[in-house]
């Protein structure tokens, strides 16, 4: 009779929760399409073609 309040005491449970957090579903589709490179901006091209335009300019004055 000294078991009897063991048998209804409510059993330990062990809850095992995932590590980590569920990953985002929309990211793992764009990398498995392998997105390609985007096109440059506005400004970035302006620039590029500023930069271009400066050595060429500076090409011009030395080789004269």
């Amino acid at each position: 009779m000294a078991n009897k309040a063991l048998a209804t005491r409510q059993k330990m449970q062990f809850r095992v929760e995932p590590s980590q957090k569920p990953r985002n579903p929309v990211a793992t589709a764009a990398l498995q399409r392998a997105a390609g490179a985007h096109v440059k901006t506005v400004s970035a091209q302006r620039q590029q073609e500023k930069r271009l335009l400066a050595t060429l300019l500076l090409k011009v004055e030395t080789d004269k």
